[in-house]
């Protein structure tokens, strides 16, 4: 079908065209321009998820000063990834029509502005609203950001660049660990907000005078992806409100997460339905459906799930015993500066042929810190974390831009109107990668913990002579302060519990460790077994190039890098 567009093409060298429309030009810069686009770059990416960040690192301080529950708490969470999930529905499609930058400036001027309003009004409704445009402004801000940092160099460097692009948004969440303490140390929440909503401006101030050079508007809307994204909006929503609510409020005893969950599913096949038959799909269903893009799917999926190893498990133990963001302030600077190392290795080692090794590198290292972290105990605090969580740090900044390059070099083999497809299934499988991976280790480390529980308080026999001497020294702790003998004893007795109810906790954080280890060294293994195969077959391929291959599908990441 022939492109429409909607403004005169400009008299662009080969060099300097956009590669897609929706993207934008490769002008030449002087140096101390795309030194400017480098910083506009890092400042709008850390924007696009500081918001949401702090948010998480406070959620504790933030249901205290705001008076929420832990499931309106939640809610917080939620709010950011429905929007930034589903805006991505059309986010790609609006840049192709309107372009990036009145994308970026409603995105960044909207969140802007409702930050500037919650600090007035403070309200649990404000802050969920303030949380959606957090989303929406997310969307815009990671694809801005790479764009940004894509001018930065000339456009033979374009590969290392969208590796940095891509990972800056990593640094968002160890920044706001970072700065959490400064801007809670008050004891009140409006400087929390004040510091969020000034990124805010900052970031869209430096949007509107620092431009993206102009690229390539063509008219790609059609009435039927409106109806596209009025039933998957919801569908992917409702499936974002289960995997963050369930946990709080529990799968099995809230009923109209199953019906939420029911009415998710019926509304994305409705949709993926409409898109199997259209003419122009937003979505290439048949794409989607073959084996190696499946494969490439439940790979972003799990490497996902496998960084919330940190993000849960880690944060999770710490705050268990005690730690807060004053005291995890020196483990995400480590955190910091291994994400750093992940993205800056990745990228001064770019090659289209070692993005499969990089992969599996990352992979190995966040397998090889769940592991070491198996065996924590209780006396465990955040400097013992240093080693293993440097190590998982390096393996999250290196996954992603290997994963998004390998992802858009098989769309594009396909035509551009697959890439939409792309981003928008990455986009999900990141978010509901993250979400599940909270939910699932989570309620696994509560179901641990519980059998733990069980196990641990049957062995507290009184008439044991190693527990009647912990009693009597948990009721020697209350002896200044209490001096009923029975009450003593009660309080003696509870604290004993107490204690024991943290080990218990501290085991079901270390079989979530030892699990998220063992998946990682599986899906490792698959990995390498699929990359095999596809290798074994080339080799067959050159020694017989008369005969056909067999029929078996390569694994989507040797499909991508050929």
């Amino acid at each position: 079908m022939m492109s429409q567009y909607l403004k005169p093409i400009p008299d662009w060298e080969d060099h300097e065209k956009p590669t897609i429309p929706g993207g934008a030009s490769m002008p030449w810069h002087p140096p101390h321009r795309r030194a400017a686009y480098a910083l506009v770059s890092l400042l709008v990416a850390i924007t696009g998820g500081l918001g949401t960040a702090l948010v998480t690192a406070n959620l504790p301080f933030l249901q205290g000063q705001l008076g929420l529950t832990p499931t309106q708490g939640s809610w917080l969470v939620s709010a950011y990834a429905m929007v930034n999930v589903t805006v991505n529905l059309l986010a790609f499609k609006f840049r192709q029509q309107f372009g990036i930058r009145l994308f970026a400036e409603i995105g960044l001027g909207l969140y802007a502005v409702l930050a500037l309003l919650h600090l007035a009004v403070g309200s649990f409704e404000t802050t969920l609203m303030m949380r959606a445009a957090s989303g929406f402004a997310g969307a815009a801000c990671t694809t801005l950001g790479t764009l940004y940092m894509l001018q930065a160099a000339p456009r033979r460097y374009t590969g290392n660049m969208l590796v940095i692009g891509v990972g800056l948004s990593q640094l968002a969440v160890p920044i706001a660990w970072l700065v959490s303490p400064g801007l809670t140390g008050t004891g009140q929440w409006h400087l929390l907000y004040q510091f969020e909503g000034g990124l805010a401006l900052c970031a869209f101030a430096a949007v509107v005078l620092l431009k993206l050079p102009p690229g390539v508007q063509i008219k790609v809307f059609e009435p039927l992806d409106f109806l596209t994204f009025l039933l998957l909006a919801p569908a992917v929503g409702l499936l974002v409100v289960v995997l963050a609510q369930g946990y709080t409020r529990w799968w099995l005893d809230t009923p109209w997460l199953g019906w939420a969950l029911v009415a998710s599913i019926a509304l994305a096949t409705t949709a993926f339905i409409l898109e199997h038959y259209r003419r122009n799909p937003l979505l290439q269903t048949r794409w989607l459906a073959s084996l190696p893009v499946l494969h490439f799917l439940v790979g972003a999926f799990l490497l996902r799930f496998l960084t919330t190893e940190q993000s849960y498990g880690v944060v999770g133990l710490m705050r268990t015993l005690g730690m807060g963001p004053d005291q995890m302030r020196p483990l995400f600077a480590v955190i910091l500066a291994g994400v750093v190392t992940g993205i800056a290795a990745t990228a001064l080692t770019f090659s289209p042929k070692r993005l499969i090794p990089q992969l599996l590198m990352a992979i190995l290292l966040l397998g090889s810190a769940a592991i070491l972290d198996q065996n924590r105990t209780s006396l465990d605090r955040p400097h013992d974390f240093y080693a293993s969580q440097f190590l998982a740090s390096v393996g999250a900044g290196m996954f992603m831009g290997p994963l998004i390059l390998l992802g858009i070099t098989a769309a594009l083999k396909q035509g551009v109107d697959h890439l939409i497809t792309f981003l928008v299934t990455l986009s999900i499988t990141q978010t509901l990668g993250g979400l599940a991976g909270s939910a699932m280790l989570g309620t696994f480390q509560l179901h641990r913990e519980q059998l733990y529980s069980s196990a641990l308080v049957s062995q507290l026999d009184p008439a044991d002579p190693v527990v009647a001497q912990r009693l009597r020294l948990q009721q020697q702790l209350y002896a200044a302060q209490v001096t009923d003998p029975v009450l003593r004893s009660a309080q003696g007795t509870a604290q004993l519990a107490q204690v024991t109810r943290r080990e218990a906790n501290v085991r079901g954080f270390n079989d979530v460790f030892s699990l998220s280890g063992w998946l990682a060294l599986c899906f490792l293994g698959w990995l390498l077994l699929l990359s095999t195969r596809t290798a074994l077959l080339k080799l067959w391929h050159k020694h017989h190039p008369a005969s056909p291959l067999p029929a078996t599908q390569p694994p989507p990441a040797a499909t991508s890098s050929r």
